[in-house]
């Protein structure tokens, strides 16, 4: 009598952490299939979805073999769907032939003008980078850079640099004319007409401000709503830089929706984390560094490059501009 008891008491507590822990799952996992960004700890739920997703399909198939089988059907069921939106990140999209320009563009977080410049400018030798697109660039940094002869490849420039983490820029190979690209952001986000031979092209330095600041994700949801959509009469346009938003948030999806593509997304490098650098497992590496290309541009390559002295892996990619 008393060996049937314990059991019941077992599996009574084996079904209770089972529904607290699907529960938890399937509050994050609606939490990102409604596309609800109210507040940041949403923002930063979402922002974890490619994990709390193998979480959900090991906690589906566990409740199974436990015969909680309405538990484990139900956790399984929404665990599948995300896979669907997540799992082809990690595979390449079929490529078309593309006629025009290859160009290649970096986006790199310099850290407050943390990062060591020989290093980025290396970087830029090493891929052959066309267009450098920076966040957190500071005066400082703009004269490490000088240093680190930045302007004997990229000669042509626009710089928006402030002390702090509120300055960016671009650097190209080719002449760059400014261009307003955004409404007025938090943070400055630089833009710029790049004048290829026989092409434009529309390049801006994201960087809305986190969503998980003190303050909430009011102003970042602003920013995100402020960066352009592709315009189909204008110019090849690509968003590059600190998005500060993974491929699951919806003001990113917005974007995507609207003419864009990502890069890393259309190689199968969809899944590499871009931040925290360095290897550290808390806070869990997420990937809010991206390239947006215009729809019409195919896709190459995409790689992430270490950065030392910045906590954001800097990404790489490279397309074809189509000629017109």
């Amino acid at each position: 009598m008393v060996d049937i008891e314990e059991r019941r008491t077992r599996r009574k507590g084996t079904t209770f952490l089972l529904v607290v822990a699907a529960i938890t799952f399937l509050l994050a996992a609606f939490t990102r299939l409604l596309g609800i960004d109210g507040t940041r700890y949403m923002v930063a739920t979402t922002a974890l979805t490619p994990y709390f997703t193998a979480a959900g399909v090991a906690l589906g198939g566990l409740a199974l073999l436990a015969r909680r089988w309405a538990v484990g059907t139900v956790t399984l069921l929404v665990a599948v769907v995300l896979v669907a939106a997540v799992a082809p990140r990690a595979f390449p999209d079929s490529r078309p032939v593309g006629v025009g320009r290859e160009v290649t563009v970096m986006a790199a977080n310099l850290l407050v003008g943390k990062a060591e410049a020989e290093a980025v400018v290396a970087a830029v030798r090493a891929h052959d980078v066309d267009v450098l697109a920076m966040q957190e660039l500071t005066p400082a940094m703009v004269r490490d850079f000088e240093r680190a002869g930045l302007d004997e490849v990229l000669p042509y420039r626009h710089f928006l640099d402030e002390p702090g983490g509120s300055g960016s820029g671009i650097a190209s190979r080719y002449p760059v004319f400014p261009r307003t690209l955004t409404p007025p952001s938090t943070l400055r986000q630089a833009g710029a007409l790049v004048d290829l031979p026989g092409e434009d092209l529309e390049v801006l330095s994201v960087h809305p401000l986190p969503p998980v600041v003190d303050d909430g994700p009011e102003n970042w949801q602003r920013d995100m709503a402020g960066l352009p959509e592709r315009e189909l009469d204008g110019p090849v346009r690509v968003l590059a830089g600190d998005f500060n938003a993974t491929l699951d948030h919806v003001g990113l999806r917005r974007l995507l929706n609207g003419g864009y593509v990502d890069a890393a997304d259309q190689v199968g490098a969809g899944l590499n984390p871009t931040w925290p650098s360095g290897g550290a497992l808390w806070p869990p590496p997420v990937t809010i560094d991206h390239v947006l290309v215009d729809d019409r541009c195919p896709v190459d390559t995409f790689a992430v490059v270490d950065v030392p002295g910045s906590d954001h892996r800097a990404v790489v990619t490279r397309f074809v501009v189509p000629a017109r």
